[in-house]
């Protein structure tokens, strides 16, 4: 345990505190079982290692450790925690919990059997499906941390403070917003930059082989993570890849699935469940009908990718109406209900209409609707009431 000790010890003194995620000032730290759910490379391990070192928890009191370490390999997650209980420990910060093999079950016994003792797990997106398992639900308090919003990655970039902005404020203030943003900073420029390669944090590492790296990533989610929580075969990775692949070239994609069934090689079934896994992985965006639930049963209108980092590192030929709106689905979705719309590109809570586009674009498809706008790329502060589609990524 002391080697772990050291270890943990020292990657909490190795993280920096100068940047933090939006997430970390809304968890109920004081809560016995956290789970923060993410996708690869947002900042989940981070996040976990600020917290220990902010509070300033001794390596004592807590311990930072991946559930993919070669120690768990033939050591009970189990029979640590009693352990480290026993040695006076309060605090387990566990990441990589998908890696280990019944995780719920043990840290549901944990939780049962150790009340002093309060954990912090992390995991891929795709675990979302395991919330379920191990009776969970009612004992933990589940968290899901998005990439970086364009209004973090300002602040990180730049080193500004943006606080976020709801989205009652930008529908109806978006003028004086929009304004004094634009005093401080030039938002276009910026905002090209996001889009190509600002929404996972270690853009900071490397810029010229960022794609390569968010490929990297892709590609352990396909091939590690989908696989770990969902059990599926090689040749199902290799399906999905592929399915990926289509999507890629032709977003935003509007689902023929009984022809992409066919083009794959797949049932109807497989391509279905195919694309809520890689949904839950966070890397496709899937869009239904306002009208229609979100089930299995039912295909989606649309497919996006995830985000446009995603795009430009999957496909070089980017479509802007694309990005466009898949920046706009990006943003909204962590803490809003999107949903495709006939009367306009997309409802929002089913309250909000948005028509998305250029400068240049106008009000004809949602003039006769109520709680109607336009969402313009390219212009930094409004034109005849035209939201700014950059003013978006300032929600989180």
């Amino acid at each position: 345990m002391e080697t772990l000790k050291i270890w943990s010890t020292k990657n909490v003194q190795g993280v920096n505190l100068n940047f933090k995620r939006y997430l970390i000032n809304q968890i109920n730290w004081q809560n016995r079982l956290i789970i923060l759910i993410g996708s690869r490379g947002v900042g989940k391990t981070t996040l976990m290692l600020q917290t220990l070192k902010e509070k300033k928890i001794t390596k004592e009191e807590g311990l930072y450790l991946s559930l993919d370490s070669v120690y768990f390999a033939n050591h009970s997650l189990l029979t640590f925690a009693g352990e480290f209980v026993q040695t006076g420990g309060k605090y387990l910060f566990l990441d990589e919990i998908q890696k280990y093999k019944n995780w719920s079950i043990e840290v549901k016994n944990i939780y049962d059997n150790y009340p002093e003792l309060k954990m912090v797990l992390s995991g891929s997106s795709a675990t979302e499906i395991l919330k379920s398992e191990g009776d969970l639900s009612r004992r933990a308090l589940f968290y899901r941390l998005g990439g970086l919003s364009f209004r973090e990655y300002l602040n990180y970039q730049l080193n500004k403070k943006f606080e976020p902005i709801s989205l009652y404020d930008i529908i109806h203030n978006h003028s004086e917003i929009g304004f004094e943003i634009s005093t401080q900073i030039k938002p276009l420029k910026e905002f090209k930059e996001y889009l190509n390669y600002g929404y996972y944090p270690f853009f900071k590492e490397d810029v010229d082989t960022y794609h390569h790296r968010l490929r990297q990533v892709i590609n352990t989610v396909i091939e590690v993570d989908i696989p770990t929580v969902y059990a599926v075969d090689y040749a199902a990775v290799q399906n999905i890849k592929k399915l990926l692949s289509i999507i890629s070239e032709i977003v935003p994609f509007k689902p023929n699935i009984k022809k992409l069934s066919e083009q794959i090689g797949i049932s109807r079934e497989s391509l279905i469940k195919y694309l809520k896994y890689i949904e839950n992985a966070d890397l496709v965006s899937l869009l239904y009908s306002e009208n229609r639930g979100v089930s299995l049963l039912n295909k989606p209108e649309k497919i996006y990718l995830n985000n446009t980092n995603i795009s430009y590192a999957l496909n070089n030929n980017i479509n802007v109406g694309n990005a466009r709106e898949t920046f706009f689905i990006n943003q909204l979705k962590l803490n809003h209900k999107v949903r495709f719309s006939t009367k306009g590109d997309f409802k929002i809570d089913n309250d909000f209409i948005f028509e998305i586009g250029g400068k240049d674009k106008d009000i004809k498809q949602i003039v006769a609707q109520k709680n109607a706008w336009v969402v313009a790329d390219n212009i930094e502060i409004s034109v005849n009431n035209k939201i700014p589609l950059w003013l978006f990524g300032f929600l989180y």
